[in-house]
């Protein structure tokens, strides 16, 4: 183990086991990627999306690495680019990261741009001639989930999130990044996420992500 590389990771992600321990094995793991290939990051959100048993199910023509890690913030995720996106030296990368950010009231819209655009131009910086792809954050459903997950949601809630989501869309066209919005085919008549789709509320399984990816095949087809 590098032990200063996991002391520096242990500050930055305040000693949270579970994220250091994905991390490391992200470190190693990337010593096998090809180069060139597409990339999903960001936060629980794209780490649970089953994209490697989509492309084996589904024979999709694709090289699909995620490197989402649950409960990241767009600070953390910044102190890990290089293990989760730099080192894997990808052309097309797909975004999903910030809404852990909204579950602390005081983050505004303005303060999410500010720290989601910091990591769009580290990649600008490191990756230059990669392309861009941001994804709409999801609905959530209040309706289905339990007292703990209800309470997070009065705060991460879908009035707060569709406002979240006009900030990636300007941002996304502010850095010349696609702008994806997958959350018409998962949301039921109220504008909340699917309770059929839903592990608590907030987090989907297998069957929602599916109708995700059909959103995403135009997109990912078409990549070379």
């Amino acid at each position: 183990m590098d032990i200063e590389f996991y002391n520096k990771l242990n500050q930055a992600l305040h000693g949270d086991a579970g994220k250091i321990d994905r991390v490391m094995r992200f470190r190693y793991l990337n010593e096998f990627v090809k180069p060139g290939q597409i990339l999903f990051a960001g936060s629980s959100l794209m780490e649970q999306f089953p994209i490697q048993e989509f492309v084996a199910n589904f024979d999709l023509p694709l090289t699909i690495y995620n490197r989402g890690v649950g409960g990241f913030t767009t600070s953390e995720m910044l102190a890990c680019m290089q293990d989760c996106v730099y080192a894997l030296r990808p052309a097309y990368i797909f975004i999903n990261i910030g809404t852990n950010d909204l579950n602390d009231p005081a983050c505004t819209p303005d303060v999410l741009h500010n720290r989601y655009r910091t990591i769009l131009s580290g990649i600008r910086e490191h990756l230059p001639q990669a392309k861009l792809f941001l994804l709409a954050y999801y609905p959530v459903n209040p309706d289905v989930a339990d007292a703990g997950m209800k309470e997070v949601l009065k705060v991460r809630n879908n009035d707060c999130i569709c406002r979240a989501n006009e900030m990636v869309k300007e941002l996304a066209a502010e850095v010349g990044a696609a702008y994806i919005d997958a959350n018409d085919d998962i949301k039921d008549e109220k504008g909340q996420l699917k309770a059929e789709y839903t592990v608590e509320g907030m987090h989907m399984y297998a069957n929602g992500y599916k109708a995700v990816l059909d959103r995403l095949l135009p997109h990912l087809l078409t990549l070379k």
